[in-house]
This record gives C-alpha cells, structure tokens and sequence, in this order.
C-alpha cells in the first residue's frame, strides 16, 4: 500500500487534517471540505469516503481499513481509537426500500423518500468486518460488533453484538482505558 505524503494530503483541501495521518493513495474522497480527520489516523485502500452536508469527522487513533464506504448526507462522526474493518459500510443517508416511493440518485427528490440522519461511533468502538450501520445508529463507547454484523439499532456501551439483526452476546473488558491513560501520558 502507498501512502500520500502530507504535501499531497495538505493540497487535497481536507477540512481539517491532524498530524501523523496516512492516507493510501487509492482511497477516494467527495466534498472532501466538509471531512476533518484528527491525529494518527490511518485510512487504507480502497476506501471511499462521501461526506454529505453534515459532514464525516474522524477522531485521533482510528483506523479504516480497506474497501470501507462512509456515505450520506448527515453528519458520520469515528470517536478517537475506533476501528473499522474491512468492507465495513456506514450509511447516513438510505433510501427508503418498501416501495411507496422510487429509489436511486437519479430520479428526481420529489419521487424518493431518502431517511438522513446522524451516525455517531463512539470511543474505542470496534466494527467488525463486512459490517454495515444505518442512518440514526449511536454505536455506544467501547461497543464490539463482529463481522457481518447489520447494525439497525443503538449498540450499548463495552457491550459485544454479532448476527443479522445485530444481537448482544456479552460484555467487553474496560482495561483499554487505563491503556489509553498510558498512552496519554
């Protein structure tokens, strides 16, 4: 994997753009001004990122991994020290699929009933991959969700989730915090 060097990176024309970021050359970026990503993130390839007018903002310590899409037009905010797998898909914007109006970006808005809204990935949240998060979720701080998790509802915090419809089968450890604390230091 290449990644950009920080010229590159500056002259993209990112909102906001933190220290120690790397960014492969193949991941691909949509109103680039309204995505602000914070320090020590690491984006791979592959990735797409199209931020809509609430716009995408991505903490400190977070890594994207390859072939992720971050798509929609309300606000999709990665917490600090959140990872998302591989092929993860995070939508803030889905049109609606029961048939009382027509679907696609290509049919004018008045025909579609699109449902925006906010998707909030809280601190040291963990998305495993081939997972997908729909308009509205809140993933909870510390949340674990497994690969191919369907995310439809609200994950708690430190809680662990699997399956399609995401359901909760444990309790994750809070020890990462005293490791963060250390790092912090």
């Amino acid at each position: 994997m290449a990644f950009l060097t920080r010229v590159q990176l500056e002259q993209m024309g990112f909102g906001r753009l933190g220290e120690n970021v790397l960014i492969s050359d193949a991941a691909r970026f949509y109103n680039i001004d309204h995505i602000e990503i914070g320090n020590h993130v690491r984006i791979d390839d592959f990735c797409i990122l199209s931020a809509g007018s609430g716009g995408i903002r991505i903490g400190n310590y977070v890594h994207v991994a390859c072939f992720c899409s971050l798509i929609g037009k309300e606000l999709i905010n990665i917490r600090d020290f959140a990872n998302l797998s591989s092929r993860v898909a995070i939508y803030a914007s889905s049109d609606d699929f029961s048939g009382a109006s027509l679907t696609n970006p290509m049919v004018p808005e008045h025909y579609r009933h699109v449902q925006h809204e906010a998707v909030d990935i809280g601190r040291h949240a963990i998305i495993g991959a081939g997972s997908v998060i729909l308009p509205g979720i809140v993933v909870g701080e510390g949340a674990a969700a497994g690969a191919l998790t369907l995310i439809k509802n609200n994950l708690d915090p430190f809680a662990m989730y699997v399956g399609v419809p995401a359901r909760k089968i444990g309790e994750r450890k809070r020890d990462l915090l005293e490791l963060e604390k250390q790092l912090k230091s």
